[in-house]
């Protein structure tokens, strides 16, 4: 939506364009790279840190990140913290880079559970702690509740929960829906917020905004409110009035690239104007 540049780097050889493109990815405008080793993919990933052309990188994941040593062996073979000296040397490399870059990157992994366990969470991430150290935001993403319309499961009730921020209060949880085939319903995010902020109303099961009735239960006020997309800008600039003046609570409230462009050339224009004047 900015006009930067992203890239997936898929470690798992799990990506299908075709559902891709239906959640909304524009395939054409991502480098996709499907690496053979976890050296490679995170050779990969500091070299387009380093070329600074990048916004975005996601590796996908980092219990796919095999190392090169585990390929060319045999099965059953011993391979003792190979992933996670592999992990810690490349964060090393890349953290510096990152900062001066301007780049943001994504790990996406897997949890693991620690044998014999009797007392706290026996769940862990792979890839060792080097991860947990040098990231700057860390979540944690579970499916709470399954979505029906019916007997049909449609989707998943999903909660994040912020477990490190080094830029921002830790700790914080958010609540979405993840509808199958079509990704994060979008009104329905505004839909939460607005009854959070006590902009939208609830009377028993019938949703409303203002004089506007957007529908009895959930789904129908989402499904109203994905046909009347000015009210959903409506209640997204509400919101943005109760929020701190330096928080834009939606990329979508922000002027595209296309629009940004235009805002510039005519200061520019103005410009020019103000300097024949004065000349």
């Amino acid at each position: 939506k900015r006009g930067g540049i992203c890239s997936f780097i898929d470690a798992e050889h799990a990506l299908d364009p075709g559902y891709a493109r239906k959640l909304g990815v524009d395939l054409d405008e991502l480098l996709i790279s499907q690496p053979d080793s976890g050296e490679q993919a995170l050779e990969i990933a500091d070299m387009l840190i380093r070329s600074g052309a990048l916004t975005l990188i996601v590796i996908d994941s980092v219990a796919a990140l095999v190392p090169r040593a585990e390929i060319e062996g045999e099965m059953g073979d011993s391979h003792v913290g190979l992933q996670a000296r592999l992990m810690s040397q490349a964060l090393r490399k890349m953290t510096g880079a990152l900062n001066g870059s301007g780049t943001t990157m994504i790990f996406i992994n897997q949890l693991r559970e620690k044998i014999g366990v009797m007392f706290g969470s026996p769940e862990t991430t792979t890839g060792g702690r080097a991860l947990k150290f040098y990231s700057s935001v860390r979540l944690d993403v579970r499916r709470i509740e399954t979505l029906k319309d019916g007997t049909d499961m449609v989707g998943n009730r999903t909660r994040i929960k912020v477990v490190k921020n080094k830029v921002a209060p830790p700790f914080k949880q958010a609540e979405f829906d993840i509808i199958y085939g079509q990704g994060i319903p979008w009104e329905g995010t505004v839909l939460d917020v607005g009854l959070e902020k006590k902009i939208v109303q609830k009377a028993g099961s019938y949703f409303s905004f203002g004089d506007d009735r957007l529908g009895q239960g959930r789904q129908n006020a989402t499904a109203f409110l994905s046909e009347n997309p000015d009210i959903v800008q409506q209640i997204l600039q509400r919101i943005q009035i109760e929020a701190p003046e330096d928080q834009v609570i939606s990329a979508r409230l922000l002027p595209t690239q296309a629009h940004a462009e235009e805002v510039v050339a005519v200061e520019v224009e103005e410009e020019e104007e103000v300097v024949a004047v004065e000349s």
